[in-house]
């Protein structure tokens, strides 16, 4: 049986639970549930605080789990991540009172608050700076007005909590981060991991592209396929009428409106969008 850590709190769980049901999972699982038990999948789940769960994997307790890529290197655990869900984006940022520092050399001999102690201490000894790091357990941001740091170094998704302490930004984000699954490095091939993966690779990709159905002249069917050529070639029937055609194909989800308005103007009509809940590519 398949074991994954899953996170039961923060901005990761939510996304991260609605995914695994898009995928098939979690059908009758409760928002409280520490552990569930899917046996139709012939996988465990185990609900967990996102920064333990690449210590699980890492140590082989789990086979893979959902965390972040800033908790996955902060925890210095043997893990990697092995898919980017496209959720949960955030940055790893240093922050100080407004015009205390212009870039951050300035913080060298300074104490710098932070929860993500491992990422911030391989930082400072990459760039050469040498700073106090003070290690708290959860929001940083009223370190510093609190006298307990100069600065502080957050994952933040926008800032404003920082502005609203009376921080400013310092140079560019230390780390990019976003929602992961992880799996313990150098880990045995596994079939029942490839199908994890692959089940929730198909919902993004679900959820990138729609279908577009459609009626254009015969004539202009060349020149709508290139407007829509969906993954290999689009679908095209003949419809009773043999002037008319039908066509069928996957276009991203962003430039659907864009996609339907060129198709408009070229003739098509009935233009249909359906979601895509599923599929394998």
């Amino acid at each position: 049986m398949l074991r994954v850590a899953v996170p039961n709190k923060g901005q990761l769980a939510e996304p991260a639970r609605s995914m695994l049901i898009e995928a098939g999972y979690l059908r009758d699982a409760g928002v409280r549930d520490l552990v569930v038990h899917d046996p139709i999948n012939d996988v465990e789940f185990f609900f967990l605080r996102p920064k333990d769960i690449a210590i699980y994997v890492g140590e082989g307790t789990l086979d893979a789990g959902i965390t972040g890529r800033d908790m996955l290197l902060d925890s210095g655990a043997r893990a990697s991540e092995i898919l980017q869900l496209g959720f949960a984006p955030s940055s790893f940022r240093l922050a100080a009172p407004k015009g205390m520092v212009s870039v951050p050399q300035d913080l060298a001999g300074k104490r710098i608050a932070t929860s993500y102690a491992g990422l911030l201490n391989a930082w400072l000894t990459e760039q050469g700076i040498e700073a106090r790091v003070v290690r708290l357990d959860g929001a940083v941001e009223n370190a510093v007005a609190l006298g307990v740091a100069d600065a502080v170094a957050d994952v933040v998704a926008t800032g404003t909590t920082l502005k609203r302490a009376g921080l400013e930004t310092i140079g560019e984000a230390l780390l990019v981060s976003e929602a992961l699954v992880v799996r313990r490095e150098a880990a045995p091939a596994d079939p029942a991991v490839d199908t994890f993966v692959r089940r929730l690779h198909s919902v993004m990709v679900a959820r990138s592209y729609v279908l577009v159905d459609y009626d254009i002249h015969t004539a202009l069917l060349e020149e709508a396929c290139r407007v829509t050529p969906g993954l290999e070639s689009p679908t095209v029937s003949s419809l009773h009428d043999p002037v008319w055609s039908a066509v069928r194909a996957m276009v991203p989800a962003a430039d659907v409106h864009r996609i339907m308005d060129e198709l408009y103007d070229m003739g098509a009509r009935g233009i249909l969008v359906t979601d895509i809940h599923a599929c394998r590519l």
